[in-house]
Order: C-alpha cells, then structure tokens, then sequence
C-alpha cells in the first residue's frame, strides 16, 4: 500500500542577488520541515537560490558561479528529505530556469523549464533558454512518482501532459508569479483546470516579498485530483505550508495552512502596496520615511501605507505650506499626523518662493503668471523634502497616483521627487475606495474631510484638480480603456465618451511618456503598470 506523503511548502522571501544569505535561509527551512514538521519533501520557490527576477545578474558569470556553489552547498543538507530547489543553471554560453531535486547530500535531478514568459513584466528569453533536449522530470518519494514543473509550465497543456504520461502521479509546480487584481480567481481557475484535465493533483507553491515594483503574494494553493482547489494560503505573509497527500484518493489534507481573512479586492491591493513599500525600503537599507503632507487624499493614504509599513516612530510628515494653502489642509494633516503618533514638521515654502521669484524678475518681465510659478512651488517642496532626507537619511516617499502619470497632471523634479512611489499604480477612483476601505480596519486613519473634500493641488487661489481635467470617475474609466486595455481612440468613443475629451486626454497620455521614464517605481497592483511592463517610446509619431 503507497504510504502517505507529507509535503512542506516553503512561502518565504528570498533576495535577488543575495545567494548566500538565501542559501543559507533554504538549509535552516530544510532542517525546519524535516525536524520539526516532519516532512518527507519540502519545496521552494522559483529561483530561489537567485532570487526572482534577478535580470541582469544572469550575465555576470560570477553570479553564475555564486548561483552553483550555493546549489552544492544546499544539496549537502538535504539529508533525510527530498529538496526541490529553484536556481539558474548556467551551462557553457547559456542559462536554465532550472529546478533541481535534492536527496542524500547531491542533485538527484534537474528540471529545465521549458515555457519562458516574455510578456507583462516577464523577460525570460532575454536571460534563459529552452533545452532542445530537456523534457520530464519524475522522481519517486515514498512510492509515489512526482512530476516537477516550474512556473509557465503550467499555463500550457503539453508540460503536465507529457509529465503525467512519464508516470507523474502528483505535480509539483514551483513559482514566482506576482500580484496584480483579480490574479488569485485566476490562478484557482488554472489549477482546477489542470488538475481536472490531467487527473492528477497539484502542489502550487509561490514566493513572497517586495522586488523592486513587483510584489509577489504567495497564496500558494493545492489542488486534489478531481479538481478541488482548497482555499489560498494567506497572501503577503512568511509562512510554513504543511499538507499530508493520499496518493489511492488523490487527495490533500492539511496540517498548517493559515488561509485569508479578507481576499477582497481592497484588501489585497492594500496589503500589495504596504508590502511592496516595506520590502522596498528593508532591502535597500531605508528603516525610515518621509511623507510631504498636504492634507490631500493621496498623500494622506501614503502616510497611512507608510505607518502600515514601518511603523508611527519611522514615519515623519512634512507639511510645507504656500500662499495658496487653505487653513483646512494644515487641519487635517495635523489631525492624521496626531491619530496616528506621526511627527510632524511645518516648513513653510513662502521665503523661498519669494527668493526664486527675485532671482527670476528680470527674465521674467512681462511675461503672465501661469504654470511655471506653480510648478516652482512644487519643485521648492521637492527640495525641501530631499534636503531632508540627505540630511536624516531615510527614503522619501512620492504621493502621485497612476491617473496623475497618466496625464502628466503631477511636476518632474516636484512632487515626483523621491525614491518609492506607494500609489503610483493605482488610479485615483481606486485610491478613495482604498481609503475608504482602510478605515474599516481598525481605528480610522485618513480623516474623513481628507476624502470628503475635492482635490486640488493648491498652487494658486480656489484651484480644483477638475478646473484641468473631467471628474475622476470618467477619467478613470476612460485612461483604464487606453492604458489597461490598449483601445484606440475610436473604439473608447464608440464606448460612449466625449470626443473631445478623448482626444486632450490621449494627446496628454502621449506627451507625459517622458516624465514617467523618470518617475520613481512602485508597487504593481493592476494588469498594465507604467514602467516594465508598459514601455511606450517617449518620441512616438504613432497616433491611434
């Protein structure tokens, strides 16, 4: 009779670039699920070892060699356990995504993956190959046979067929797969698919952690033979996955797997841009932030994703306010400031505003106030808030949101100053409704007359953001049919928008292109991030 199997599932972040720190992370998880979860095989991400992306690391053979001798090393500690283990294999002139499999103190196997993703935020092909002469890679664990399948391969027919008809009795699929909206339905979809399809079940095991503008969540899954999915593990957390397998009824039966409270839509994404922040600042050596607080909605959400992130005592809030700031901005900043035990500091930008507007009266005789002296405001608060930052250390924080990007509606070297943008993937529309959401959670922390009030970048008497653009719910609509879904400027209006209207905000998406290739990154929450994964050129004569 074919004993059960018990699978440990390793959710943890591993590093890009840091090999041996991850190295030594994946012997302590190996000891971990063999001593004290009593574990028969453990799995661990894609690229673990690399970390993932890691992009172009993969062309310094030193890095290659870090990359092998760490595999060696990890494979002398797989001792009374199987290992499967990602890691980039170099071989000669080329690279593998490789995943090896690990049992008394060597590589057992190697599997090479075989669908490279050159899409989205994907660059695969630029970095690895597909080995003409891999194919299937089963092994047996405790009577049963285990097919291994790293990432894209499972999104194809043709790798888990051929693996089940290698004799596979049970999928392994190791992963690196980032978040974005509505990904986690779809990833239930495609394991109830594939397993229903194949008939056999599947171990889906994904990492975790903040990389720069992706953030991968985990939700590693499960799926039984006949196609029950059982629920995700929760998303954005560090965690030990456990599931005996029952290899006669095809079947998982959990032992340690902390599942979601909340998968909604909000809660998600809120959690990705918290976790994208943290991560970004831990892994660059940043313990502390700095907010400009304007006492308007989207930098009052970056504060509070900041205090999520590292904590009141590491957060300090600028208010700089200008001739044109009214007495209710000063407000409300205070009021979150104290709500949430964030300090704050008061920098008036009135005496420099003066003083750059001396320096430039002569150049600028006759000619009429208009952009420029408000984008000089911006641009003195920009400085203010780097001067501090070089001065105390800690990374500046940019408050601008994807529908501002999209338009152009934010100032280079301003507002855009900083190092991480929280909020830049997501739309305004999107940024109410996650502050709306937050305050559900716990005490409020965006002050109710921040959302209540109509926006405006206060750079000159009474203005209002919709004085320069339509009603963000019809911007939204529109800018997620031109940028998310790639319409043309006929089918938007076919669609039922103003013509007009289409045609200034296309003719502003265009001509913004070059200060988004300078815009700070961001954590990636929906199909169509500005940055990889949308690379428009900046000289463009293409119009559609």
């Amino acid at each position: 009779m074919t004993q059960s199997l018990r699978i440990a599932m390793a959710q943890f972040d591993f590093a890009v670039g840091a090999v041996d720190e991850n190295a030594d992370l994946i012997v302590e998880l190996i000891e971990q699920a063999r001593d004290d979860h009593g574990a028969d095989l453990v799995l661990f991400p894609e690229l673990a070892i690399s970390g993932y992306p890691p992009e172009d690391l993969l062309m310094r053979p030193g890095f290659l060699r870090a990359c092998e001798a760490a595999i060696g090393r990890v494979a002398k500690a797989a001792t009374g356990i199987t290992v499967v283990v990602g890691w980039p294999e170099s071989a000669g002139s080329v690279v593998y995504n490789a995943a090896s499999v690990l049992r008394d103190g060597v590589i057992e196997k190697t599997y090479r993956k075989r669908k490279l993703p050159n899409y989205a935020v994907f660059d695969e092909r630029r970095y690895f190959v597909v080995d003409p002469d891999g194919g299937d890679c089963v092994f047996e664990v405790k009577g049963t046979r285990l097919g291994l399948l790293v990432c894209e391969d499972l999104w194809f027919h043709e790798p888990i067929a051929s693996t089940v008809a290698a004799g596979a009795e049970l999928v392994l699929s190791i992963n690196a797969s980032p978040f974005e909206h509505d990904q986690h339905g779809r990833r239930d979809q495609l394991l109830e698919d594939a397993s229903r399809g194949s008939g056999v079940p599947i171990a889906y095991v994904n990492c975790v952690g903040g990389q720069d503008s992706l953030v991968f969540d985990g939700a590693s899954l499960v799926a039984d033979g006949d196609g029950c999915v059982h629920p995700a593990a929760s998303a954005f957390t560090e965690q030990w996955l456990v599931v005996d397998f029952e290899p006669a009824s095809k079947r998982f039966h959990p032992v340690l797997w902390q599942q979601d409270g909340d998968e909604s839509r909000d809660a998600l994404a809120w959690r990705a841009v918290v976790s994208g922040t943290r991560d970004y600042c831990r892994k660059n050596g940043f313990r502390n932030a700095w907010v400009g607080l304007s006492g308007g909605l989207d930098s009052a959400v970056v504060l509070a994703i900041a205090v999520d992130a590292l904590g009141a005592d590491n957060v300090t809030a600028v208010r700089m306010p200008s001739r044109y700031t009214v007495s209710l901005s000063n407000d409300l900043a205070a009021e979150q400031c104290q709500e949430q035990g964030v300090r704050l500091l008061d920098l008036p930008i009135e005496q420099p505003f003066q003083g750059f507007l001396a320096a430039l009266e002569t150049v600028f005789e006759g000619q009429a106030v208009d952009t420029t002296e408000e984008n000089l405001q911006s641009r003195i608060r920009g400085a203010l808030l780097m001067a501090l930052s070089n001065k105390f250390g800690g990374l500046l924080l940019t408050t601008g949101n994807k529908s501002e990007y999209a338009v152009g509606y934010s100032t280079i070297y301003g507002d855009m100053a900083g190092g991480y943008a929280p909020i830049k993937d997501l739309y305004k529309s999107e940024v109410f409704e996650l502050a709306r959401w937050r305050n559900t959670v716990g005490d409020p922390v965006v002050p109710v007359g921040v959302i209540a009030r109509a926006p405006s970048a206060e750079l000159r008497a009474d203005q209002k953001d919709e004085d320069s653009l339509p009603p963000y719910d019809v911007l939204d609509a529109l800018l997620r049919r031109c940028i998310d879904q790639e319409q043309s400027r006929d089918e938007i209006v076919r669609a039922g928008f103003d013509a007009a209207t289409v045609d200034r905000i296309l003719h502003l998406v265009r001509i913004s292109e070059w200060k988004r290739h300078q815009a700070a990154p961001g954590p990636k929450v929906s199909r169509r991030a500005f940055g990889r994964e949308r690379r428009y050129p900046i000289s463009n004569g293409f119009r559609d």
